[in-house]
């Protein structure tokens, strides 16, 4: 069904051009990513069938998963050793059926996006250049988690090497999952919850990236057009029209800027509940992968490899969020700095110059608020943010070490 799987296309009808973790997003996760708009009722229809099943198959290992932490809860080590996959389980198996739920809304917004938002690298390649180099930590952040991904996948090697049958993760089963006829459809359904995870995991972070990124070359862009504008209408040195022209050239960016600001919320509206889920899960996860590294590195590769991605994923979020924040916020200071004044001395006109000064009141006062992406509206994502995490966990990683 991959070839039913939603392609995003530029204004042009070209198929726009997508980083590889979102290219690898598309093809692993069926259950995040949308179908085409003109899918037929039956692909539909299996579609939504796949997806219930996947909710089957994560609920099946949310109890397995539970019922090992149950079965060890007397034992630290091993109780936080089954800890951080259940912990991903659940955050992924709310963020990733949530989505599901929406993924026609996703659509629209990848839709809106390609259409009116994204930078290509023919009409801005300087804008299109920044973007990219802002993105290399979340491309190296997908590196790592594949890389968490392949240590996992190691245990079936172990188990033809030593003779033994053990699941990917710590479960424990209510009957012997070690029957060869339990054990390779158990196994199976390891691997494909193990690929669901890992591409919601540096796939979305990588869709938000890129949403964040471009709609911040948009804002770029604004301000430099803005700035262009007014410097073209001084050196006519025309008097007499140059504050109605000026007015002009505002009040189109200003509806430029509303529009962007729409899109933000959009991106927002989106976003916002995953992104909440994925920064409560965060604290308690990065103490429990971190705990198991610092007490037994060498035993726990996969642990310390899945730590340095969670560690960098949030703080390549909290890096993206922020700069957005920051641009938003020299948007504001940017109509102080636009030679508005020097349009209204160089003008003749009076009405058009009282005209022009309430325009750009108005300009000052919408943008005095910045924009920033939050999760529920509880925090801003930013690396103030992510600081605040990784200083709770090292906090609960502190009190867990003096207990044991």
């Amino acid at each position: 069904m991959s070839f039913h799987r939603y392609r995003p296309r530029l204004p042009g009808g070209e198929l726009a051009p997508m980083p590889w973790p979102v290219s690898l997003y598309r093809v692993l996760n069926h259950v995040a990513w949308p179908l085409e708009a003109e899918s037929g009722r039956w692909i539909v229809f299996l579609d939504r069938l796949m997806i219930f099943l996947g909710f089957l198959v994560f609920c099946e290992h949310n109890e397995v998963d539970f019922h090992y932490l149950i079965a060890n809860r007397q034992d630290m080590d091993n109780l936080l050793t089954g800890m951080p996959t259940y912990l991903i389980l659940v955050e992924m198996q709310i963020r990733c059926f949530q989505l599901a739920w929406h993924k026609d809304r996703f659509r629209a917004l990848l839709q809106r996006f390609y259409a009116e938002i994204y930078v290509s690298e023919e009409m801005e390649p300087h804008l299109f250049a920044s973007i990219q180099r802002q993105m290399l930590a979340t491309r190296v952040n997908s590196t790592v988690y594949l890389l968490a991904l392949f240590n996992f996948f190691l245990v079936p090697v172990t188990n033809v090497i030593y003779h033994r049958r053990e699941m990917l993760y710590k479960q424990v089963y209510p009957f012997d999952n070690t029957q060869l006829h339990f054990f390779i459809p158990l196994l199976v359904l390891n691997f494909w919850v193990g690929f669901i995870i890992t591409s919601m995991l540096f796939g979305e972070l990588n869709v938000m990236g890129e949403l964040m990124m471009h709609l911040n070359a948009r804002y770029v862009q604004l301000g430099q057009d803005l700035r262009r504008s007014a410097q073209m209408l001084l050196k006519k040195r025309s008097s007499l029209n140059v504050a109605i022209a000026y007015r002009l050239v505002l009040t189109h960016i200003l509806r430029r800027n509303a529009a962007l600001r729409d899109f933000g919320q959009r991106v927002e509206k989106e976003f916002t509940l995953r992104i909440f889920v994925m920064f409560a899960f965060s604290a308690g996860l990065l103490c429990a992968l971190f705990f198991k590294a610092f007490t037994n590195p060498w035993g726990n590769v996969a642990y310390i490899v899945w730590f340095l991605a969670k560690f960098m994923e949030l703080l390549a979020l909290g890096m993206l969020g922020s700069i957005l924040l920051k641009t938003t916020d020299e948007l504001g200071m940017m109509y102080y700095t636009a030679d508005w004044e020097q349009v209204i001395h160089q003008s003749d006109n009076v009405g058009e110059n009282v005209k022009l000064m309430i325009l750009v009141t108005l300009a000052i006062q919408l943008n005095s608020r910045p924009f920033f992406i939050t999760g529920l509206n509880y925090f801003r994502v930013s690396l103030t943010a992510v600081l605040k995490i990784i200083q709770g966990a090292f906090s609960y990683f502190t009190f867990l070490n003096s207990m044991r």
